[in-house]
């Protein structure tokens, strides 16, 4: 089998999952109706920090945090919790919540565009 490209992964992950934009994600956490997951690296979270109130849960991990019988297990992935994805820029937060999505999470999206979106609309 031919390796899978990682921009064709992504797209099939952004397909799948639905996005919200900056004003949509504001919307949601002035109404304390979602968690927002940062799947940055510890690199990327010094250079920008996350969105306030954000959990980080690294992209390398997500599967352990997600698992209630992990060790790693992180409470903000507990049943019936909305839970927004954020990345860089929008595709591994994709990837994140499609993977979350896999292991039995109902509610799921990512933030379009990703911290940088972020950053342009919070500026």
């Amino acid at each position: 089998m031919p390796i899978k490209s990682s921009d064709g992964l992504v797209a099939a992950a952004k397909s799948a999952i639905p996005s919200v934009s900056v004003d949509e994600l504001k919307e949601l956490l002035a109404q304390g109706a979602c968690a927002v997951v940062d799947v940055r690296d510890g690199s990327e979270l010094d250079a920008r920090p996350p969105i306030p109130g954000a959990t980080h849960a690294s992209r390398g991990m997500l599967e352990f945090h997600v698992d209630p019988a992990s060790d790693f297990h992180l409470p903000v992935f507990a049943a019936g919790t909305s839970v927004v994805f954020v990345c860089g820029s929008g595709g591994r937060a994709s990837l994140a919540a499609e993977t979350a999505r896999a292991m039995g999470l109902a509610d799921v999206r990512y933030l379009e565009g990703g911290m940088k979106a972020w950053e342009a609309e919070t500026d």
